[in-house]
């Protein structure tokens, strides 16, 4: 597990969290809009957008599709209970990651922006050089 403290768009994290629960199923128009997010309240597994405005669209495969505006906070959790994160707004569409992650979780993360590639660098140098609990770059 590594702790992420990390800045990312909105954006991202949405596309993070669609890749990692519901891309092989969702509707392309839901992957594409921008503020449409899954929830999922099972445990392990809780997914849940702190919006001031929010409304269900539909449920499929365990996942709830909602359609979020103003979205104030994204809470993660994995099914495997090994990651656990959450977006926090800082500005308009910006905001703040932290938690913790999987190692599997970094890739996803980095294959959708939430985190770049030098902290991905940054992270797998300290896990090489033996400082495995070390907190990755933020």
């Amino acid at each position: 597990m590594v702790e992420v403290d990390a800045s990312a768009s909105l954006d991202s994290f949405r596309r993070f969290v669609m890749a990692s629960t519901c891309e092989s199923f969702a509707p392309q128009s839901y992957l594409d809009d921008s503020e449409i997010f899954p929830e999922r309240s099972e445990e392990p597994g809780v997914i849940y957008v702190e919006a001031a405005d929010k409304v269900t669209l539909k449920e499929m495969r365990g996942i709830t599709f909602v359609n979020a505006r103003d979205v104030l906070g994204v809470i993660y959790n994995s099914k495997s209970g090994n990651t656990s994160l959450k977006w926090r707004q800082q500005g308009k569409f910006s905001g703040k990651v932290t938690g913790t992650a999987s190692d599997h979780t970094i890739v996803n993360m980095a294959q959708a922006g939430v985190v770049g590639l030098k902290w991905v660098e940054e992270y797998a140098e300290q896990k090489r050089s033996g400082d495995a609990g070390a907190q990755a770059p933020g």
